[in-house]
């Protein structure tokens, strides 16, 4: 493991981590966990910069919640070349413009925890989708994670397969191994 460039870094893997078909679970703050930031204008401006750094760096991200304070993301490589962490890099990069014009920023480093083989398997892993989509629930935002807002999935090239279906995780993991 890294130990990172100076004081107050996170340790990281080695970059090969999160190249390539890895499944990354990464969760950025805000700086201070300062709220008033979270809403509608914001989360469609996040979602368009997630589609493109998805599509530019060979991406698919089955589950994101937006929090009051902070941000869970799950990212699945689907191309050979995908590189996560400049994938976090470009997201965090455009997002920060827009929410710095709002008065707000992401902590320095966000926190990631790379999947191993056995977290990768379809059931263990919609586990960690469902603690990510449970977010809102846990934190008593809403009854039930379908009702909160801030969530979803992004699929590039796939607009028709809503988070919200019964069929959704059957027609993700067709679509991600028909890319592979």
């Amino acid at each position: 493991m890294n130990q990172g460039s100076g004081r107050g870094h996170l340790p990281r893997l080695n970059d090969s981590a999160y190249s390539d078909h890895a499944f990354v679970h990464w969760s950025l703050s805000m700086k201070n966990r300062k709220t008033g930031w979270l809403g509608d204008v914001f989360h469609h401006r996040f979602r368009e910069i997630l589609l493109h750094g998805l599509a530019r760096h060979g991406a698919v991200c089955p589950a994101y919640c937006l929090m009051p304070d902070h941000v869970h993301l799950l990212l699945l490589g689907w191309e050979r070349s995908c590189q996560q962490r400049l994938l976090v890099r470009f997201l965090r990069k455009h997002t920060n413009t827009r929410l710095r014009e709002l008065g707000y920023e992401w902590q320095k480093q966000p926190y990631d925890n790379v999947q191993r083989s056995k977290d990768r398997e379809k059931d263990a892993f919609e586990k960690v989708a469902g603690y990510v989509l449970n977010n809102p629930v846990r934190a008593e935002l809403a009854e039930r994670w379908e009702d909160w807002r801030y969530l979803d999935s992004i699929i590039p090239g796939y607009p028709d397969a809503p988070l919200r279906d019964n069929d959704f995780w059957e027609r993700f993991w067709r679509i991600y191994y028909s890319k592979l």
